[in-house]
């Protein structure tokens, strides 16, 4: 299920989200699973590797943006208002050792 353009998400938290975050963790995590296939990558952001987290990344297998978007709103996370900005965007993975090398 690979696609050429995958779209990339990132989700900027509002601040002091920690305890929506606990809240919506359990919802947040089955939607995740329940569209495993979709994603290619998903996880949390922190500022510093022991940090507090303040966002989400998604790599979806899809070149879609409206359906990676439409997958991003769904999340438990987004319906509670843990993210204060989402963007996606098309991305190419072009090289590294999770894609095997380069593309040229």
């Amino acid at each position: 299920m690979e696609s050429k353009m995958p779209c990339f998400c990132i989700c900027t938290d509002i601040p002091e989200s920690e305890g929506l975050r606990q809240q919506h963790l359990a919802a947040h995590l089955r939607h995740v699973e329940d569209h495993l296939e979709k994603f290619a990558i998903a996880g949390p952001l922190a500022k510093t590797a022991n940090g507090k987290t303040n966002g989400s990344v998604f790599i979806y297998h899809t070149d879609d943006p409206d359906e990676a978007m439409d997958l991003t709103r769904k999340d438990p996370y987004f319906l509670a208002g843990i993210w204060e900005e989402v963007s996606c965007e098309h991305f190419l993975p072009a090289a590294g050792s999770w894609i095997g090398g380069t593309i040229w």
